[in-house]
């Protein structure tokens, strides 16, 4: 027999094998990956995966105090000098996920006093905490343009920012906005103050509430309109829609209510819990079960809703979030966030939230770098992976489902009709399997621990090479039918030539 028709029917005695297997999947309630036939869902911003950079990062100042210092139960704040934006290290690894956006904002931002030169003055005037000088400034609009981030900003509104009467004046976002034009940069976005939801107790003056919100984000709105168009207004920027245990807060129904339409993006905070240095007490076994990682979806649905009544049809930012607010948990830095990090992600994209802003870059624990180092933490390998191989077009993987599987699809970023489906086994002791219609590239991010702060792809532990090079990101081939997804394991699965039509 000739080698061709022998090849013939090995291509068609292996097909016949391939479909049998996916009936026996199929019957059998195993799930099946047919990536040929995923249909599209949504289309998110090039930009959905993006980070802060704290405003107090940039001036210094008193941030979220490491674990490994035992006063932290006393004060659970240390003083930090400003970040190196300038860092060789810092760009290569920011670059490395553009394009951006960077968000410097933060508490700290509600009461930072913006001096219009390179001399800052020794103390901030009254009515201010810290001083933002033009020089550090100068630093984030270089280091934007430098990794490909447009620059996402919000005003201070503290008592030393207003009139006689208490209202907001518009001098110091001037200030801000033609000094960034002056240097040659652009502020692509701006919420009026972060978290107005829980003014009280972040910079506004006493007594602040709804109705003074909505007074100053008309004066906000409309000196905006005028002097900066081409800059998105982004909000409310608040965390939580109702009022807090201690009476501080504001409900986010109420702000809305009260500034009337006029967001060009609704934004909204999300952090699934608080870190002990506000008083949490998680267990970190609970890091990767379904109640944990459905948080996401249970903050997204109140925001939805407020979207829908207040400004419909205006696309939604998740502006600020990590696992834990107050610098994160102890656990952040380590293996076990990277579930709830790209598990949100691939959720957020589903529901169609077109930016997710981590928090942070790289400050605290729940920083995709090492403050100190700048080396990357196991939540910044799976920001890449995500990054180079989950483009912008999502695609419905709802019929596949299975106890603890996690599976989010989307059109690959750079290959004509390729799919990327992200598989999470969120089981610590139970393997997944999955039938796959089609021959795929597997990475597979893995670690001997959860707590473990080095991570493994494909059996390789990721580190940076000679020169701060990223190392390769190597995929093993994985064929067609029945592959083993083992406990704890977070996987990418890249079909090359399934020519999907919706990713043509």
């Amino acid at each position: 027999m000739e080698r061709h028709s022998r090849l013939r029917i090995a291509r068609v005695i292996g097909a016949a094998l391939l479909v049998a297997a996916i009936s026996r999947a199929a019957s059998a309630s195993e799930p099946v990956i047919a990536p040929s036939r995923m249909t599209v869902i949504d289309i998110i911003d090039a930009r959905f995966q993006s980070y802060n950079v704290e405003m107090v990062e940039v001036t210094g100042g008193r941030f979220w105090r490491p674990y490994a210092q035992h006063q932290m139960q006393r004060d659970g704040y240390s003083d930090r000098p400003p970040i190196d934006l300038a860092n060789r290290r810092l760009r290569k690894l920011a670059a490395a996920l553009a394009p951006a956006y960077l968000r410097v904002s933060g508490t700290w931002a509600n009461a930072t006093y913006f001096a219009d030169g390179d001399d800052a003055p020794a103390a901030p005037p009254a009515g201010f905490n810290t001083v933002l000088s033009r020089a550090p400034w100068r630093g984030v609009i270089d280091f934007a343009r430098a990794v490909d981030a447009q620059i996402v900003t919000s005003f201070a509104i503290s008592p030393g920012s207003r009139d006689a009467d208490g209202a907001w004046k518009t001098d110091q976002a001037e200030h801000l906005i033609d000094t960034t034009r002056s240097l040659g940069g652009h502020i692509a976005a701006v919420e009026f103050m972060n978290e107005p939801n829980l003014a009280a107790t972040n910079g506004a003056p006493p007594r602040y509430d709804a109705k003074a919100y909505g007074r100053d984000f008309r004066i906000f709105r409309e000196w905006m309109q005028r002097a900066a168009p081409e800059t998105l207004i982004v909000g409310p920027g608040s965390i939580g829609d109702a009022p807090s245990p201690s009476g501080s807060g504001i409900a986010t129904r109420d702000l809305l209510a009260a500034s009337g339409p006029g967001l060009d993006r609704f934004s909204y905070h999300h952090y699934n819990t608080l870190s002990p240095r506000c008083g949490g007490s998680d267990d970190p076994a609970q890091a990767l079960s379904e109640q944990w990682l459905a948080r996401t979806d249970a903050s997204l649905a109140i925001y939805s809703a407020l979207r829908d009544i207040f400004e419909p049809g205006k696309p939604i930012w998740l502006t600020e979030t990590a696992d834990a607010a107050c610098g994160g948990n102890r656990w952040d830095k380590t293996f076990r966030d990277a579930f709830r990090y790209l598990d949100q992600l691939g959720r957020l994209a589903r529901a169609g939230v077109q930016v997710v802003m981590h928090n942070t870059l790289a400050a605290s624990d729940y920083g995709l770098l090492d403050e100190g180092t700048f080396r990357p933490r196991p939540n910044y390998w799976a920001a890449l992976l995500w990054h180079r191989l989950m483009g912008t077009v999502v695609l419905d993987t709802s019929s596949v489902a299975a106890p603890d599987l996690h599976l989010y699809a989307h059109c690959h970023p750079a290959m004509r009709g390729a799919v990327s489906v992200l598989a999470i086994n969120a089981s610590r002791h139970a393997s997944s399997t999955l039938t796959l219609s089609h021959p795929a590239e597997r990475y597979t991010l893995h670690a001997k621990r959860l707590q473990d702060a080095t991570v493994q792809l494909n059996g390789k532990s990721l580190a940076l090479n000679a020169d701060d090079e990223l190392p390769r990101l190597e995929p093993r081939a994985a064929s067609a039918g029945t592959i083993r997804l083992a406990p704890a394991t977070i996987t990418f699965l890249v079909f090359p030539a399934v020519a999907n039509p919706a990713c043509r």
